[in-house]
């Protein structure tokens, strides 16, 4: 959050807010797509691809759960830079949790997008998809690795799951869509916002739409219906961080996660499935954002609570038939 990439150099300086003090991300610069047949020069082989991931990073973390839950873990080889950030932004490291990157041997992220393109203008972000036969970087958005993933590496996959199937492919997008802005990003626009009217307004719409989500989890037992789809990775990732730092690192706090009956046996219900829950590591969550954040938290203090029992009994099995 501290730093960008300009004609291939780093500089540091914080980059992504406007002058009303909103949270303004620069976009995501690489979007090429995988596709089955390889009609646009990169094709779903397994071993071809490399994914660089961190585990604090909500993004980053929707990437690792479609990897687990399409068993693609054999077909895609995966690195996870250190969660706390270095005055060169994300790095590889030794730390607990980490997997070095021994595809191009890079010491700090930033190699990999200047390996890419050379005179690279931009973020320096995770998730990022790496072609090793094309020595290039595919894509860098979330959102689209994870469909590719889901779609594209289809045939590759050893677990039988459609997580965007045709009958709900509108639906899908349209939930994605109406989550995206006002709760992912919503919480980024709370914490980051430099004006009292800015943060007020994000944190106003956030728990407006949360109130909504509650009120249709209460009805079904997914955001698209009685299936499980691309959509429930996306909030997902958003509402496992939220009471341990969004809540508090973010000034979230008009009510907590626990808070909401409907969105917290929800999210325990995600958790609990094995493919959701090996990618979780609240410790580097808690201390990517706590220790990375220096503008927010400056002493990197980091917080030993909330004490959060995930694997706490569900409600929704019970209230719902479920398809998979």
């Amino acid at each position: 959050m501290t730093g960008m990439m300009i004609e291939g150099k780093w500089t540091t300086g914080w980059r992504e807010r406007d002058q009303s003090g909103e949270y303004k991300p620069k976009p995501t610069t690489f979007r090429n797509h995988v596709t089955a047949d390889g009609s646009s020069g990169f094709k779903a082989e397994a071993g071809r691809y490399h994914l660089y991931v961190a585990l604090g990073c909500p993004w980053a973390h929707r990437t690792l759960i479609m990897r687990e839950l399409k068993g693609l873990n054999d077909a895609i080889s995966v690195s996870i830079v250190d969660s706390v950030m270095s005055d060169q932004g994300w790095m590889f490291s030794d730390a607990p949790g980490t997997i070095p990157d021994s595809i191009n041997q890079a010491q700090y992220l930033q190699e990999i997008y200047v390996k890419a393109d050379p005179k690279y203008t931009g973020r320096v972000t995770v998730p990022v998809l790496w072609d090793r036969q094309r020595q290039t970087i595919v894509n860098n958005e979330s959102l689209e690795i994870i469909r590719m993933f889901d779609v594209a590496f289809a045939e590759l996959a050893t677990q039988n799951i459609d997580l965007y199937p045709r009958h709900l492919q509108q639906k899908i997008d349209e939930t994605i869509d109406a989550i995206y802005t006002p709760i992912n990003a919503g919480v980024y626009r709370a914490g980051f916002a430099t004006s009292q009217a800015v943060y007020e307004a994000a944190v106003t719409e956030l728990f407006e739409q949360l109130d909504r989500w509650e009120s249709v989890l209460g009805q079904q037992h997914y955001l698209c219906g009685t299936q499980l789809t691309e959509a429930d990775i996306c909030l997902f990732t958003t509402l496992y961080r939220f009471d341990c730092v969004y809540y508090s690192h973010f000034k979230c706090n008009l009510r907590r996660l626990l808070d909401y009956p409907n969105l917290w046996n929800y999210l325990k219900d995600l958790y609990q499935r094995p493919q959701f829950r090996v990618t979780c590591n609240l410790d580097q969550i808690k201390r990517g954002y706590y220790m990375s954040m220096t503008e927010i938290n400056p002493n990197r203090i980091v917080p030993k609570g909330p004490i959060l029992d995930f694997d706490e009994l569900h409600d929704r099995d019970s209230r719902f038939v479920q398809e998979i």
